[in-house]
This record gives C-alpha cells, sequence and structure tokens, in this order.
C-alpha cells in the first residue's frame, strides 16, 4: 500500500471547509485548523439567547452549478426561498434598492432628480478618461450627483478612506454590469432571466442561518474521518528548502502541537502567511505583506421586545450624522431565526480598523451607541431592548488601496516558490470575493491534489458577482 499524504488547511471558513470536504476519500488524511472556536469563518451564524444572528447577512445566489449542486447537498429541503427587500435611509426617508424611479423623484424631489439627470447625461458625454478611483468608475455609469448622494456616505464608512483613494478595482468586480440606465430598465422592465445580480429580488437562506450548512459540513467531514481543530492558532509555518514541511499551532490553553504536511491549503489572511514562514521571507516580501491594509467589522446585536420594526431584509444606512453603515432584520431572512413571538432580531453594522479607537469601546457603549442611532434614524425605540451581544470580526475585508496590486503579485510570487502550497478564499487571496466564489477557490484547490491541475487564482473568471 502507499504511503498515506497528510493534507493540512488552515482556517474552517466557506473556503476552508470546502477544500476539506471536497478530499474527504481522496486518499490523503485531512487536518483543518481554526483560531475560532466555531466554523463557518464570516458566514457563521451565532446563537443568543434563543435568536440567531448571521454575521453579515449572507444571501445563496450563485450562477457556478456546481457550487449551487454542493449547497443543495448538503441542506436540501433546510433551505428557504426568500423575497429580497433592501433600502437606503437618506435624509430621513426610504429609497429602494434597486432603484425605482418615482421613489427616487418623489423622495429626493424634482430639483434634484433633474439635477441627477443632467449629470447622469454629462457623464455619458463628458465621461472620465480614467477609471482609476471607485469615484470615476461610478460617476462615469451614475453621474457625479447620484454619486454624491446614494454612493459617497455610505461607502467612505465601510473603508475608511475617500472614494477617490479606493480602488476602481472594488466597484468593478462588486456592481459590475450595474449602471443607472440599467436600473432604471430593470425597474420598468422586470427580467428574471439576464438580471443583474446586485438586483435579484429573491435568494434562497438556510433556515438556521449560514453556519447551518456550515456546521453540517463539519459534521460530514469528521463522519468520513476528516481531523477539525477549532481554538487552535497557527504560530508557525517551516520550510525545508522549497516546501512547506510543518505547521506549529498552540491552543486556547497555551499548548503547542506540530502537524506534518505533504499538502498546504491556506485560507488564512496571506500578509499573516507570509510572517508565519520560516526561514524568513525576503525584506522586500515582508514590506509587501506589511503595506495590505484590512477593514474590520464590528456586529451588535440587539434582540428588541417588538416586531415587524420594518419589513427590509437589510437597508443601508447613507445618513452621514450616524456611524452605523447596515443593519439587518434577521427575522426577515428567516421566520426561524427569531424564536420569540412579538421579538425581532437585528444586526448592527460597524465599520473601523482592528485596534482602534472604535474597535476597543466596551461592549456596553457599543450597545448604547447601536440603540441610540437607531433611534436617531426611527428605525426602533431604545426602550424596546431585551439583550444583546457584541461580535468583532477582524480582517473581514481587503482594502483595495494604492499600490495593494503590486504587493499581491510580489507575495504570489514569493508563495509560487513553495509548489505543495495553496492560497484560496478571500482573505487567503486578498481578494474581495462573494461566497460562492470563495467555495469555488476550496474546490479546486483540492483537486489540485496530488498534481496541480487548476489555478484558484484563475476563480475569478466565473461569474460570481453580487451574492
Amino acid at each position: 500500500m502507499s504511503k498515506r499524504t497528510q493534507t493540512v488547511i488552515l482556517g474552517a471558513g466557506p473556503a476552508g471547509l470546502s477544500a476539506a470536504y471536497e478530499m474527504n476519500g481522496s486518499g490523503s488524511d485531512i487536518v483543518v485548523l481554526e483560531a475560532d472556536r466555531s466554523v463557518g469563518g464570516i458566514s457563521k451564524t451565532v446563537s443568543f439567547k434563543g435568536c440567531l444572528f448571521d454575521l453579515g447577512g449572507h444571501r445563496f445566489h450563485t450562477d457556478i452549478s456546481e457550487v449551487s449542486r454542493l449547497w443543495e447537498s448538503l441542506l436540501g429541503d433546510d433551505f428557504l426561498t426568500r423575497p429580497r427587500l433592501s433600502r437606503i435611509r437618506y435624509r430621513g426617508k426610504f429609497f429602494d434598492y434597486p432603484l425605482t424611479p418615482m421613489n427616487a423623484v418623489f423622495g429626493l424631489g424634482m430639483i434634484d432628480s433633474i439635477g441627477i439627470l443632467w449629470s447622469y447625461l454629462a457623464a455619458r458625454m463628458f465621461p472620465s478618461k480614467e477609471e482609476r478611483t471607485f469615484e470615476q468608475w461610478v460617476s462615469n455609469r451614475f453621474g457625479k450627483r447620484l454619486f454624491e448622494i446614494f454612493f459617497k456616505s455610505y461607502t467612505e464608512k465601510v473603508w475608511g478612506i475617500p472614494c477617490d483613494e479606493l480602488s476602481a478595482e472594488w466597484a468593478a468586480q462588486r456592481i459590475d454590469g450595474l449602471s443607472l440606465s440599467v436600473a432604471i430598465r430593470q425597474a420598468l422592465f422586470p427580467e428574471r432571466n439576464g438580471k443583474v445580480k446586485t438586483l435579484i429580488d429573491e435568494f434562497r437562506y438556510p433556515k438556521l442561518g449560514p453556519g447551518m450548512l456550515y456546521d453540517e459540513m463539519m459534521r460530514r467531514i469528521r463522519e468520513r474521518g476528516g481531523q477539525i481543530e477549532t481554538g487552535t492558532r497557527v504560530t508557525g509555518l517551516y520550510a525545508d528548502g522549497n516546501r512547506i514541511h510543518s505547521v506549529l499551532t498552540e491552543d486556547a490553553d497555551g499548548n503547542g502541537a506540530e502537524y506534518p504536511a505533504d499538502f498546504l491549503i491556506s485560507s488564512m489572511p496571506i500578509d499573516e502567511l507570509v510572517r508565519m514562514i520560516r526561514p524568513e521571507a525576503p525584506e522586500h516580501v515582508l514590506r509587501a505583506a506589511n503595506g495590505l491594509r484590512y477593514r474590520s467589522l464590528v456586529s451588535v446585536n440587539l434582540i428588541l421586545d417588538r416586531a415587524d420594526l420594518f419589513p427590509d431584509n437589510w437597508i443601508y444606512v447613507h445618513t452621514p450624522e450616524v456611524r452605523l453603515g447596515r443593519v439587518q432584520n434577521f427575522g426577515n431572512w428567516s421566520p426561524f431565526m427569531v424564536d420569540h413571538d412579538g421579538q425581532s432580531a437585528l444586526g448592527l453594522e460597524y465599520f473601523c480598523d482592528e485596534g482602534d479607537t472604535f474597535w476597543n469601546m466596551s461592549d456596553t457603549a457599543l450597545i448604547a451607541l447601536g440603540l441610540e442611532e437607531l433611534e436617531m434614524i426611527g428605525l426602533a425605540k431604545r426602550e424596546d431592548f431585551v439583550d444583546g451581544f457584541v461580535k468583532r470580526t477582524a480582517k473581514a475585508y481587503p482594502v483595495y488601496r494604492g499600490a495593494y496590486r503590486e504587493y499581491i503579485a510580489i507575495i504570489k510570487d514569493y508563495l509560487d516558490g513553495f509548489p505543495n502550497l495553496q492560497t484560496i478564499g478571500r482573505n487567503g487571496m486578498f481578494r474581495y470575493n462573494n461566497m460562492d466564489h470563495s467555495v469555488l477557490t476550496g474546490l479546486l484547490a483540492a483537486r489540485n491534489i496530488p498534481k496541480q491541475k487548476n489555478d484558484p487564482w484563475d476563480a475569478g473568471d466565473h461569474d460570481t458577482k453580487g451574492v
């Protein structure tokens, strides 16, 4: 009998678990190492006082057939088909998203609406000759005035930088195919097939949140002999020549362990991966790794003693007077997310930098701020508060700023020197992809063992936008 190999997978989010699931039964022993105590990454579901909270809100919608089949095989009838309703809160009013012309006209008023039309026509006749920044990309497709009203404030909340410093690549990746003319045409003449994914009006969702799917994936991996270690932090990766041969870890009690690795698949942040490798990476590679920037997510999760607060799945908060970026109403994602009649479970999303003043605020202060801002914008009242908790997610979003593409090219060239190492997922590739895209990178990486057949970095060629 041939010697069994061991594949070590770093991270138990959508990408890492999908790689492990695909590899089970392949002839390689599987070990998944996850720093958190639960699986799912940013797509996990958190249970609190009889309610379920999704970190960020995750629609299950994809044009990638193999990802769709995988999801269906895992949950089947536990998927719900849900109507999508999302709106923008701005100037004390709600605006439909996707755009509906009459709603925008009545909400903004005739003067602003005429200004938006003229601005759009000017952009079509005299577009910016370069599309280097997010501001240029959006203004070319929507006009400067609409950019200032409906894109600028929210985008700068999310990223913490001016829109003229954010790369156009982010817009092209997230809202490709959408423009003012497309949005109006879809509003006037709805079409279900061929619709831009940003505009879809229904989606699938696990009845108990996305964590339900990843918990089931973990159960099946373990059932088939795979090993998943949660609460296990990677402390070092050791190379012998051009191969990574072992992974060092530490658990919550400070106990260390070493895992031999014939193959390594990593979804951990790519900059951390580089800094873990011993012998140490060259100085120019470490500089590139240190040049990458991330945005972190603080979720303030609240149970309120009032049902039917608003009908939306989520609301974008463009009101510049509050720091709040987006509100999720989980009972509208799935009625099974809220266990008590007459209550609502809300997720308030705030964006910050790991370790900054906002990140370090106490949970009590963050909950108080969330309640205050909800009341300011007219979505809920503080007196209805029952209980709540805060969840901090570091490095939730890679920031497309400055020379990041040059940094990634340098890092990728260095990591390509280890043929038994592959990087996958959002943080493993420093790519603001969607959940189905992350799953696909995991599947492709798994199929590359023992012999490389696919490049997960090419997975972006699939049409996965808008999930």
